[in-house]
């Protein structure tokens, strides 16, 4: 059997091997025999994931938190550094087997235990499919009224509404919903083309955005300090870590299905580097053009927008706010159909394999994105909070648990063909294809950090909330490293 399968690719997966068992394998789960993507694709993912109407409005969702502009900045960096970090340690495993991420859970889940994890993450997906969906259709909204003022009315839910979204929503949303499938369609070369793209886009845009600010209110009109400032010095720092962890939360989804895109790079060097330019240094750049171009929107119109496309829709050009809001539009389809279209594909596909191909996978997800109306979950800053909360209790343990099994108990060493064998032989066999330290360690450390996001009425679980991903992620690595080395549970045959 093979050690290690060191190299792997883009485009075309290898033919699964005789001796794959078929309810583990299809084309797309099978480890790529071609990995193509340099530093700058991986960099695009990380641009059209930052720079999407989600990325900016959960930014602007931290001014309210009462930080100062510097604070909040910070704050930013410094979660945005601790996704790099722990991206990092996310890609390895499936860079170098070229596995996607539900395939790696089979080292410490088990064969079919890995769909656990799967299924967990692919409902995940999909609220954030939809709640992407909603922003980039909110956006779309104001490109049609400023065409055809006389859709004004049917944009009103009170008026004309259906469980919480206007006719003009709902009409926004579903288009978006049927353009986002199309491009998913066509496959991975032509996705990767339009995310190379969708990043660069935006920037352009911000800048030409924050240009017309300045000239329209002068260089001294930029002040760093938005909103009203409540905490300060010392007080300040319990929500300054509140948010750090929020910025966390926010990109836990794509940061533990990173290895669905890792495996295609070319190598492991290759995804760093494409990971240090797509978040520190990229992230900090948007950074500064949101608290910029925010911090001008006072004097220019009088009242702090943190919504580019709100921000937009102001400029008195019918070109400017066409072209802004587009560009918003399609960069938040780009970060969709990667993070949440991709990544469920993968998931979904992986519970049945020869049933449910790739794409029947991200139709899935795209159906049922429609089902939860994610416009509810993502309308103002307390309930953007709540959800990334919620979120961040069920993906913390699925990260601590891989990062565990991978690094320490397993020592960073895969046998990639037993993770597609039903043999009891196997090494991911364990007790009927399951292992019941991880899915132990998992639901613990679920239940630990989700209490507190349930129960913010009681005395310091407020605060606890704000960090569920975290501790979600602890108590998951530190039960099952517990497990899988020192019970009865402890899994056999791994390296000294």
């Amino acid at each position: 059997m093979t050690e290690m399968l060191t190299t792997a690719v883009s485009a075309p997966s290898a033919p699964a091997a005789p001796a794959y068992h078929p309810r583990l394998t299809n084309e797309d789960l099978a480890p790529l025999r071609k990995q193509s993507w340099g530093s700058y694709n991986i960099f695009a993912f990380w641009m059209s994931d930052v720079h999407s109407v989600g990325g900016y409005v959960t930014a602007g969702s931290l001014f309210a938190l009462g930080l100062a502009s510097w604070q909040v900045l910070a704050a930013l960096l410094i979660g945005i550094t601790i996704v790099y970090f722990f991206c990092n340690l996310v890609a390895k495993p499936s860079q170098v087997t070229g596995v996607p991420y539900p395939v790696m859970c089979r080292s410490a889940f088990g064969v079919l235990g890995a769909n656990i994890p799967a299924i967990i993450r692919g409902l995940i997906a999909v609220a954030w499919y939809g709640i992407q969906t909603f922003l980039a259709s909110a956006a779309l909204d104001v490109v049609l009224v400023k065409l055809f003022p006389g859709l004004a009315p049917y944009a009103v839910v009170g008026d004309y509404g259906f469980l919480g979204l206007s006719l003009l929503g709902w009409g926004s949303y579903l288009l978006l919903w049927v353009v986002q499938a199309c491009v998913f369609w066509r496959g991975m070369e032509s996705i990767r083309k339009f995310i190379d793209f969708c990043g660069p886009a935006v920037y352009v845009v911000m800048f030409l955005l924050c240009g017309y600010l300045i000239a329209e209110a002068g260089w001294s009109a930029i002040d760093l300090k938005l909103g009203e400032v409540k905490y300060t010095g010392w007080a300040s720092m319990p929500v300054m870590l509140g948010a750090i962890a929020l910025v966390v939360s926010y990109f836990s989804g794509p940061m533990l299905n990173f290895g669905d895109f890792s495996r295609y790079g070319k190598s492991f060097a290759a995804v760093r580097r494409g990971n240090l330019l797509g978040l520190p240094v990229n992230f900090l750049l948007f950074s500064l053009l949101v608290v910029v171009t925010a911090s001008l929107t006072v004097p220019v119109y009088g009242e702090l927008i943190t919504d580019p496309v709100a921000t937009v829709a102001r400029i008195d050009s019918t070109f400017a706010i066409v072209l802004g809001a587009l560009t918003f539009t399609i960069a938040t389809i780009g970060i969709n159909i990667v993070a949440n279209f991709i990544s469920p594909a993968f998931d979904f596909s992986h519970v049945s394999p020869q049933k449910i191909s790739w794409r029947a996978g991200g139709m899935i997800a795209a159906v049922g994105s429609i089902l939860i109306t994610p416009w509810n979950l993502y309308n103002n800053p307390e309930v953007i909070h709540y959800t990334l909360e919620v979120l961040g209790a069920f993906i913390g343990p699925l990260f601590g648990v891989l990062i565990a099994d991978y690094y320490l108990v397993r020592k960073q060493r895969v046998i990639v063909d037993d993770l597609f064998t039903m043999s009891q032989t196997g090494s991911y066999w364990y007790s009927k294809g399951y292992n019941l330290a991880a899915i132990i360690a998992t639901a613990v450390g679920a239940v630990i950090a989700v209490v507190p996001v349930l129960a913010k009425d009681v005395t310091g679980m407020y605060t606890a909330a704000q960090y569920s991903w975290f501790i979600g992620c602890g108590v998951g690595f530190a039960v099952y490293h517990l497990l899988a080395t020192r019970t009865r549970l402890a899994v056999q045959g791994v390296p000294a």
